[in-house]
């Protein structure tokens, strides 16, 4: 079975080959390589401390319809959740699993789980480089840093926006 995660990083594929076929031409005003981050960005994005729990985080993002949450202490970024870390840290209820060890899980906290190694990106940069960014590394968003301050996250879904929208 194809799992939706091998689905995005192929349409995202797709759509960084017709901006490399494309060039650097301009098409109702708008030259892509030139579009900043900032202007496609979620500003003050929805984040979580690391001591939240699995089970607060997953019902926080089904709640927010967003996919990954950064995860902030003292101000400062120390790692970034995505849906599918917290799906594959909550077992399927029924699946094998007893009551008590969904519960066990579901009271793990966020950090136990979180990407610590945090690809970020600046506001000024490009689409181009946010998009060739994820590309590279099968990501799906990238948090926005101005200096150590968290300012936006860009994702996948942003960058389809513009090109739906601008091209």
């Amino acid at each position: 079975a194809v799992e939706p995660a091998v689905v995005v990083p192929l349409a995202a594929y797709r759509a960084l080959e017709a901006l490399r076929a494309r060039g650097a031409q301009k098409e109702e005003g708008i030259t892509i390589r030139r579009v900043c981050v900032r202007d496609w960005m979620h500003p003050n994005p929805i984040t979580v401390r690391p001591e939240t729990t699995l089970d607060e985080v997953h019902h926080l993002m089904q709640e927010q319809q967003i996919r990954r949450v950064p995860v902030v202490r003292d101000g400062q970024l120390v790692g970034i959740l995505s849906l599918g870390d917290v799906r594959h840290g909550l077992p399927a209820a029924g699946i094998s699993s007893s009551g008590a060890a969904r519960q066990q899980a579901a009271a793990q906290t966020v950090e136990s789980l979180m990407t610590r190694d945090v690809l970020t990106i600046r506001p000024e940069a490009t689409l181009r480089e946010a998009a060739r960014l994820m590309l590279e590394n099968k990501i799906g968003g990238l948090p926005v840093l101005q200096g150590n301050n968290l300012v936006g996250i860009i994702t996948e879904s942003d960058i389809f926006r513009v090109l739906v929208q601008e091209l």
